[in-house]
């Protein structure tokens, strides 16, 4: 059965380009967490945001938007790419980081956000081992790249609305560090149960829960978690080390796909 269908051309004909307000830009910008040990820290550990402080001026030699702020490594995204390619390639322009695995975290379009118009940016987020950030260098319009203490980080002069950006990649990071193995890539392969400990808490204290929170309650329920295992040696005898004079066994990650919304219980 034949059907009718309006016809591109006759269509574009009649619209008017005018008739609508469009965005002045499109952009992406990245959020990169890491955890780095501190022994002054709580949990011995302290984590980290990745932040650039923008050039005061732009490549034509004007004053740049912003300039002299700290800010997510960001840009503009080309029309030929996608938002996610753009904010992998803007990361590496801005910082020399690269091969990160990045995620989605949400788009921000409240007009205002950027003085230089209606500018609406599509916001990525990880959390990386700091071997990964080691290479840090700041390039195209960064005049620096620096990490910053998440309490810090609220302190500084930041650009557009890069402080609700961070707290809202700052939420979904502490909901991956309880809902998922996120743990193990800042631990060693063989590690202790307290060393698991302080890396949960040391980004989601706030929410962790009381299995974590109490540290003879983890002990006692840590050694049964499904995605655990005691690590073993050649003779399958458990592994330890001497902490503070005493031994400690070693565990190791397996693979496992935990559905709680709380995998540490």
């Amino acid at each position: 059965m034949a059907e009718d269908f309006v016809k591109h051309e006759d269509a574009l004909k009649e619209y008017d380009v005018k008739a609508f307000r469009t965005p002045d830009g499109y952009t992406s910008d990245n959020v990169i967490f890491t955890i780095v040990k501190d022994k002054e820290a709580k949990y011995g550990r302290i984590l980290k945001v990745m932040l650039i402080k923008r050039a005061m001026k732009n490549k034509e030699g004007k004053p740049n938007i912003e300039g002299g702020k700290w800010a997510l490594p960001g840009g503009f995204i080309d029309p030929e790419e996608s938002a996610y390619e753009a904010a992998k390639r803007e990361l590496e322009e801005e910082t020399k980081v690269k091969n990160i695995h990045i995620k989605k975290l949400d788009t921000y379009e409240k007009l205002g956000r950027d003085k230089r118009g209606w500018m609406i940016t599509k916001a990525h987020y990880a959390v990386v081992p700091e071997y990964q950030l080691s290479k840090r260098q700041a390039g195209d319009d960064a005049q620096e790249v620096e990490l910053f203490d998440v309490d810090e980080v609220f302190k500084l002069p930041l650009a557009f609305d890069h402080e609700l950006i961070i707290k809202d990649a700052l939420e979904l990071i502490k909901l991956d560090m309880v809902e998922t193995t996120l743990a193990k890539e800042f631990l060693p392969k063989e590690f202790t149960l307290s060393e698991l400990r302080s890396v949960i808490l040391s980004v989601s204290e706030e929410i962790a829960n009381e299995v974590v929170k109490s540290e003879p309650f983890f002990w006692r329920k840590a050694p049964k978690f499904p995605f655990l295992e005691l690590a073993k040696d050649e003779e399958g005898s458990p592994k330890t080390i001497i902490v503070e004079r005493a031994k400690t066994r070693l565990y190791k990650y397996i693979e496992s796909r935990p559905i709680d919304k709380s995998i540490y219980k």
